[in-house]
């Protein structure tokens, strides 16, 4: 009988040139599994910063190219002209503004009288006066909402220009407001003249 085979046998081992050691039957390649998680994780961090600088840069653009609100165009300083569809003007202070409507307030409009004293825009002989909104015999108080589908537009106006000094005239003239109480209710409300002012509100200047 021959014994010769029934000692230990030798194990057969692979060498792994990349590691230059022979590692023992059943060990993981602990070394090239640390380096693809590493080099997974390098990416991963690198699409992640990408995506939020792609993210970041988005917002910015969308930020500057949006366009600013209404409200962002009225000068609290100075008066605005508030043009209706229906011809009617109104000078004042915008106070609010957004789709819907707007808030008007130190109102003033036109009106013009002729020789005869009734209210008519229809002849250029006649005198333009700045007329304080308060008196009349509704008694309104100096704040109007105006709904944005009756304006056909609103702009403001320079210090420079007759209507602005008109209202400044008349607010140095009156510095604790009108005082209705002393007058008849048959009677117009206190004005200030406007020279050289156009004779209908119609015939102001429409924007382009």
């Amino acid at each position: 009988m021959d014994f010769s085979n029934r000692g230990p046998q030798p194990q057969t081992t692979n060498h792994d040139p990349l590691l230059g050691a022979t590692p023992p039957v059943g060990a993981k390649r602990v070394g090239r599994t640390k380096n693809k998680k590493s080099l997974y994780q390098w990416i991963s961090g690198g699409l992640i910063v990408v995506i939020v600088a792609l993210f970041v840069a988005v917002v910015f653009a969308i930020s500057f190219d949006a366009p600013k609100s209404e409200s962002a165009y009225v000068y609290g300083d100075k008066l605005q002209a508030v043009f209706l569809n229906t011809g009617q003007v109104y000078f004042g202070n915008i106070k609010r503004i957004n789709p819907q409507y707007l808030v008007l307030t130190n109102i003033f409009y036109l009106q013009t009288n002729n020789s005869s004293g009734s209210t008519t825009a229809s002849t250029s002989n006649n005198n333009v006066s700045l007329v304080k909104l308060g008196c009349e015999l509704h008694a309104p108080y100096d704040e109007m909402v105006i709904n944005m589908n009756q304006v056909t537009f609103w702009e403001n106006l320079q210090s420079s220009g007759q209507v602005a000094k008109a209202v400044a005239q008349y607010q140095k003239q009156y510095p604790n407001g009108q005082k209705c109480s002393t007058q008849s209710t048959t009677t117009a409300p206190p004005t200030t003249s406007v020279q050289n002012a156009p004779t209908s509100p119609a015939a102001l200047p429409k924007k382009p």
